[in-house]
């Protein structure tokens, strides 16, 4: 018991410690409001329906930020369900082996009715030692929370916490309201951020707000962007932060676009199916985190002008068709609905010309 003392202290300094960017972006956050609103607005513009105009537009982004952040903040990670946990006879079975080739015999067996089609670089079933449960496809152990967490997207310091299934759309929301209020107060300030130069303000302490406030949102807007345009590429591609830095591996090998479906419908997971939500930190997402609809084929152009390009893709579509069909979940197949092929470029044209060499379509979904 003594051991354990100590443990908890480290565990809650670090709690602390981790909360720290945190504070520090809200700081900004409350800074920047005063200086706004007060220091800019109110005691330096004189025309009144400029002030009002203002105001109005900054609460409106201001409001929509913050909501933003804060669901990022404190929406928890979604966990992999019980299914895909040990038996407690499992558990006792996997640990009486110890050959690895013999635990994977077991792994393999526990996985073959669940929605798991991604393996490890060595072709072996993905386990969390620490949780003790097989790893739902796009699933990763945090090693920061110490948990396994659905579509990891990667651990941010800035919400002091993990981005994935659960809060992806919430990440998204707010970097884009974060860079509109950045690019927002940089304009609006922009004319007084000169004034200050021309000595066309009057000598007050309001004139340097206006010139740190200029600075720090112009700062934050450069790098703010950068990352919202890499995570829009990412919407695009659906892949996670975690899968263009290693790609996913199927049973036929490595893919890099094997949860891509297209342009629109790799926007309509993320964000869901009604357009209302879009721009709402909501939860819209479509799916449940556990099993995704995959296209088994590469259509990336980079991988297609290769010459193993076309040998692969015919290799992926013959392994495909071995994979179980599984009842489509209402979210997933909506994503399917008046499409006539995976990819968007391809029309029903080209479907009919191709026949069976047609990308292979797979759908899980946990039962």
């Amino acid at each position: 018991m003594a051991p354990s003392g100590p443990r908890s202290i480290k565990r809650g300094c670090q709690r602390v410690l981790y909360w720290i960017p945190v504070l520090f972006i809200a700081l900004i956050v409350a800074w920047s409001y005063y200086a706004y609103v007060l220091q800019l607005c109110i005691e330096s513009i004189e025309d009144t329906g400029e002030k009002v105009v203002y105001l109005l537009a900054y609460h409106a982004i201001f409001i929509m930020f913050v909501w933003a952040y804060w669901q990022t903040i404190f929406t928890k990670p979604m966990n992999p369900l019980k299914e895909f946990q040990l038996s407690h006879s499992d558990k006792e079975l996997l640990e009486r082996e110890d050959r690895g080739e013999s635990q994977q015999e077991i792994l393999r067996r526990i996985a073959k009715d669940l929605p798991i089609y991604t393996r490890t670089n060595s072709g072996a079933i993905r386990f969390c030692d620490r949780c003790q449960l097989l790893k739902p496809d796009r699933c990763h152990h945090c090693s920061v929370c110490d948990k396994c967490i659905l579509k990891m997207d990667h651990h941010c310091p800035w919400v002091n916490n993990c981005v994935g299934f659960s809060n992806y759309k919430f990440f998204m929301l707010f970097l884009a309201y974060s860079l509109l209020y950045c690019l927002f107060v940089t304009a609006t300030d922009l004319r007084y951020f000169i004034k200050f130069w021309t000595k066309g303000l009057p000598d007050t302490q309001a004139k340097f707000h206006i010139l740190f406030l200029f600075f720090s949102a112009s700062m934050f807007s450069v790098s703010l962007a950068s990352l919202f345009i890499y995570h829009c590429w990412l919407v695009c591609k659906n892949r996670s932060t975690l899968e263009a830095v290693r790609a996913p591996v199927f049973r036929h090998g490595t893919d890099k676009n094997g949860f891509s479906l297209g342009f629109t419908k790799n926007f309509l997971q993320v964000f869901g199916d009604e357009a209302k939500y879009w721009p709402v930190p909501v939860s819209s997402s479509l799916g449940d985190g556990c099993s995704f609809p995959t296209c088994l084929v590469n259509l990336d152009p980079e991988q297609l002008s290769s010459p193993s390009g076309s040998s692969s893709a015919s290799k992926s579509a013959a392994e495909g068709r071995q994979f179980p069909s599984k009842p489509l979940r209402e979210s997933q197949s909506r994503l399917l609905i008046s499409t006539s092929s995976w990819s968007e470029s391809e029309g029903a044209g080209d479907k009919d010309k191709k026949g069976a060499s047609n990308p292979v379509m797979t759908i899980e979904n946990e039962a």
